[in-house]
């Protein structure tokens, strides 16, 4: 029928996304948990007579051009990008937050420092920053993993200076000081409960693109080394077979679409539930 619709109501898309992600993340879990158990093959391990196979029982996937099982590297590599990608994450926020709780709420000499760091960051794209740091250091996940650190913790701090700036000239914090609270007992008990939903907001969008930098740094050579399962590495390695044997680039690339959208998805659901009305960047 013409102009027919039919619209969920709000709550109702909501459950759905949640509902979603929570199915994707046990799925991921689960690989995750029968990678570390029950693989029965060694991911590094070369067998040039089983190489280039295709699907079977004793190899799901099929096995590389060296002969490694592709499911067992499918999958541990997958605890690679996700765990260095949730590493850098964190040490980033355990940097940023209280940085810019500190810079938003008591100002002075600090916050002018750290406007002139973000200001010399914010000048160029994360990406370009991400490489020139990363070629800098050299080669390697632990190395990729310190530059994206280095320049992640300075939008977390960003965001939540210019939150606790808005927030600390409201009249509950006001309040809170003639009361006599100190300074950190205002930031811990009343601004932090403010910022974390941004904070939430931003580190689950921001996963995703941390996972596609370490598979792309790792895919040019400067993220994990060969022979480590990483998905971006995997698909270095797969890149002179992909007109006789695409499959092999085809899962691993399929893998981070699938994780990158996972938290896009995860991120709009948390926007809706804390209801962050501005544009985080």
């Amino acid at each position: 029928m013409k102009g027919l619709s039919i619209r969920l109501p709000k709550g109702r898309k909501h459950s759905w996304q949640a509902m979603m992600a929570l199915i994707c993340v046990v799925f991921v879990l689960a690989a995750a948990v029968y990678a570390f158990f029950y693989l029965r093959y060694d991911p590094t391990l070369t067998n040039l007579n089983e190489r280039l196979q295709g699907m079977s029982l004793q190899h799901p996937l099929g096995t590389d051009q060296l002969g490694r099982d592709v499911l067992t590297r499918l999958l541990l590599g997958g605890q690679q990008t996700i765990g260095y990608s949730l590493l850098a994450l964190v040490v980033a926020l355990i940097i940023g937050v209280p940085f810019g709780l500190i810079s938003g709420y008591k100002r002075g000499f600090l916050d002018r420092v750290f406007m002139r760091i973000a200001d010399g960051f914010l000048a160029f794209p994360d990406t370009i920053v991400a490489i020139v740091l990363s070629g800098l250091l050299g080669p390697g996940i632990t190395n990729l993993v310190l530059a994206i650190v280095m320049v992640k913790w300075v939008s977390y701090a960003r965001l939540v200076r210019s939150t606790v700036l808005s927030e600390s000239q409201k009249e509950y914090v006001l309040i809170a000081r003639i009361n006599g609270l100190s300074s950190d007992q205002i930031m811990r008990k009343h601004l932090f409960p403010h910022i974390i939903g941004h904070v939430l907001v931003l580190a689950s969008l921001d996963l995703g693109k941390i996972i596609l930098l370490i598979s792309a740094f790792s895919y040019i050579g400067l993220g994990a080394q060969p022979p480590a399962p990483e998905w971006g590495a995997m698909l270095n390695d797969s890149r002179p077979y992909f007109h006789s044997k695409p499959e092999l680039m085809i899962y691993p690339g399929l893998a981070i679409v699938g994780v990158v959208l996972l938290t896009n998805m995860l991120g709009d659901y948390l926007r809706d539930h804390f209801d962050v009305k501005k544009e985080v960047r």
